[in-house]
């Protein structure tokens, strides 16, 4: 059997859990995801997982954040005057904005506190900062 390599295309089926087994994500029983091994398009623990893998096996791996979404940082909670957002004032907690920095690309955040005068939004991946675990099955190489 061929084992999945990198520029390989495969379809897989995954369940991706905290670890306190609570569900992010799945494909579930719908048609399998498809992805292009080393393309960048998913996570790279996700796309490690991959590699070696035979059409029909299954296994579960942990992906470090380092692997996933990366590290929290908090370097990316920024106070923003409410001026520059453009939004007609009008924010509401966990509300997604968009912030164009002066000679930086655009930033996409979550807003988590609203002061007159600024709000304070998370640039941070959401799934920063957290280990995930994949049970994951080989659908086929394509």
């Amino acid at each position: 059997m061929s084992k999945a390599k990198t520029g390989d295309t495969v379809r897989v089926r995954y369940r991706g859990t905290f670890e306190d087994g609570t569900e992010f994500d799945a494909t579930g029983e719908k048609k399998p995801f498809e992805v292009t091994i080393g393309a960048g398009r998913v996570i790279p623990g996700f796309e490690k997982a991959l590699l070696g893998m035979e059409a029909g096996e299954k296994k579960t791996v942990r992906i470090p954040p380092e692997e996933a979404y990366g590290r929290y940082r908090e370097d990316l909670r920024l106070r923003v005057d409410r001026e520059t957002l453009g939004e007609g004032g009008s924010f509401r907690a966990g509300q997604e904005v968009r912030i164009r920095r002066q000679g930086e690309t655009t930033v996409i955040g979550r807003v988590l506190e609203i002061a007159e005068d600024a709000i304070v939004v998370d640039a941070n991946h959401p799934l920063a900062g957290k280990a995930l675990t994949f049970e994951i099955e080989l659908v086929k190489i394509v």
